[in-house]
């Protein structure tokens, strides 16, 4: 494949990913992505056979597989979930439109939504089993532990809108880091972890 063919790849898969994740998969048609990536309709056909590959090809190339995969091996309960934490904030905070494309696709439980266990269940598992190690260890306190994932997944990966709740607001939005500092002691609050010296 030429550089040139290659670039146009990686353009349909640009406007296909920016287009899904502001209008969904089935309000997007080929036309509109290769008009977006200024391409002829026909190349998604011959570069990926369909818009479903080119679905999958965005995940290929953009969802962080080896950013998560560092996760674990992590076996203390309180630096998993915090390192958890942290990292999903900035993978959501460097690619919003794959949170939202992936976010939709659980939400409407699309045809494709198998694809998207796949992915994100390993993750998931491993907060899950974070929390059930904290709690036996005495670091956790919580009744649920179904509740209490569904709890900590909504603080961290389905975090809300922000701009839609703007008027409410009166702080000013805050940086990276604080809004890890702040999600981290909500999150471990929630859980009744009490540090020591931290």
């Amino acid at each position: 494949m030429t550089h040139q063919e290659s670039d146009m790849k990686m353009k349909i898969v640009l406007a296909a990913k920016k287009l899904f994740a502001q209008h969904g998969y089935d309000a997007t048609s080929v036309r509109q992505i290769c008009e977006e990536a200024g391409a002829n309709v026909a190349l998604v056909s011959y570069y990926f056979g369909g818009k479903e590959s080119v679905f999958y090809e965005i995940f290929r190339q953009f969802f962080p597989t080896h950013k998560l995969s560092g996760f674990f091996d992590i076996k203390d309960p309180v630096i998993g979930m915090k390192t958890i934490i942290k990292e999903v904030i900035l993978i959501r905070t460097k690619d919003p439109q794959m949170i939202s494309l992936i976010q939709m696709e659980i939400i409407t439980l699309s045809p494709r939504v198998e694809k998207m266990r796949e992915l994100v269940f390993p993750v998931w598992e491993k907060v899950r089993s974070l929390l059930d190690t904290g709690r036996q260890q005495g670091f956790f306190h919580f009744e649920s532990l179904d509740s209490t994932l569904m709890f900590v997944l909504g603080s961290i990966f389905f975090y809300k809108q922000r701009d839609f709740f703007e008027p409410l607001f009166t702080d000013q939005r805050p940086d990276i880091e604080t809004l890890i500092h702040q999600t981290t002691a909500y999150i471990m609050n929630a859980l009744g972890y009490q540090s020591k010296g931290e």
